[in-house]
């Protein structure tokens, strides 16, 4: 819990720690709350987690509590595997033809290409992703088919845009 950061920036912020490189430690990154993240975090932590861990207040709960108990009666941390065969038994039951095929890393590719589409510039979500190489993030970033004819159109109307502003 203590790594949800509701004041920082203009959306709140989660610390987050990725995979570690080089025989590094794991890498930490503050990631702002955007694209409805907030929301969604706001209504776990005061709703449906109090169902698995009371400890709201305190900042070393678990933010993605596990059912299993601990020796105490406090709930230890969702593993990483509990999270991936969450994800697999929602695949097999709403999208059926994706089985086998999504996966969490497949995730991290759609969300960075999805916010590159909407405008995100590419060092931002080199940060959000927590790469140390622009070329590792732009692996993870797929263009539409319709990339470079976009860009020419929307270039053509800036152009015009400011064209048109100075013949008044």
């Amino acid at each position: 819990m203590g790594d949800l950061r509701w004041e920082l920036g203009r959306f709140g912020k989660v610390l987050l720690r990725g995979k570690g490189s080089n025989g590094r430690g794991k890498k930490e990154r503050l990631v702002p709350l955007i694209n409805g993240s907030r929301e969604l975090l706001d209504w776990w932590v005061h709703g449906p987690r109090w169902e698995f861990d009371d400890r709201v207040n305190d900042p070393l709960a678990p933010l993605f509590p596990s059912e299993r108990r601990n020796a105490d009666g406090s709930s230890s941390f969702a593993t990483t595997d509990a999270l991936r065969d969450g994800l697999a038994e929602a695949v097999a039951a709403h999208l059926p033809a994706q089985v086998g095929r999504l996966s969490p890393h497949l995730l991290r590719h759609f969300a960075a290409s999805d916010l590159y589409r909407n405008g995100m510039d590419v060092v931002a979500i080199q940060e959000v992703l927590g790469h140390a190489w622009l070329n590792t993030t732009m692996i993870y970033v797929h263009v539409d088919k319709t990339h470079i004819e976009d860009a020419w159109a929307s270039a053509g109307q800036r152009a015009a845009d400011r064209f048109g502003s100075r013949q008044r």
